[in-house]
């Protein structure tokens, strides 16, 4: 999905609020709360983000991954009253199904050709219609979701029985998916999350201040 190797802390740093973001919109849909319309049009333009010149252009700079720098910070602080294990469960989870993917290259190929038949020549992509979140939703469950283990989703059961939330809520995990192709590709891993923590929440803190 992307050919560049920037191994960085900034490149990482975007990637786990990428994660952070999208998982965090995935609970506020599946529970029926209000979603901030940037942060969800910021992380399902990302999936178009195919060929960026650096790390930067995925994400349209940091303005749009306010929501995702919080809940990264929440995550990685000291106080642990801020800790949320099931938004790191699916941030783990999606990291755990972009390397499964990553090794299946005939289902990379799908994703990039749905992409591709999506963007009509736009970097960040076409404006998020609900057909263009239910074309991002079948891809996600033509391919994702073909693979083990398949992330449940907690939330309200008539909220998950609507089919407009099922699609944004399998859009918004492509949009995980592509966070987590980023992190790998900036040399992001498990080892880093342990041994990289406070780095990765000084960079995130500083984002944050200068968005």
């Amino acid at each position: 999905m992307m050919a560049m190797h920037h191994k960085s802390l900034h490149g990482q740093t975007l990637a786990l609020a990428g994660l952070c973001q999208a998982s965090r919109l995935v609970q506020q849909t599946a529970r029926g709360r209000i979603r901030d319309a940037a942060a969800t049009q910021t992380s399902i333009g990302s999936i178009f983000m195919t060929s960026p010149a650096s790390v930067d252009d995925v994400y349209d700079g940091t303005v749009g991954l306010a929501t995702g720098l919080a809940a990264m910070r929440d995550q990685l602080g000291d106080d642990n009253t801020g800790r949320d294990p099931e938004l790191a469960g699916y941030v783990i989870t999606l990291m755990h199904l972009e390397r499964k993917l990553s090794r299946q290259p005939a289902l990379v190929d799908v994703i990039t050709r749905g992409i591709d038949a999506l963007r009509n020549d736009q970097p960040y992509g076409p404006e998020a219609t609900p057909d263009i979140i239910a074309a991002l939703a079948a891809i996600y469950t033509d391919t994702v979701s073909t693979l083990t283990p398949r992330i449940m989703v907690q939330g309200e059961p008539a909220i998950l029985e609507s089919a407009e939330s099922r699609d944004m809520i399998r859009a918004l995990l492509l949009a995980g998916m592509r966070a987590a192709v980023l992190w790998r590709q900036c040399g992001g891993g498990r080892i880093r999350l342990l041994f990289g923590r406070r780095a990765l929440l000084r960079h995130a803190r500083m984002l944050a201040d200068t968005a």
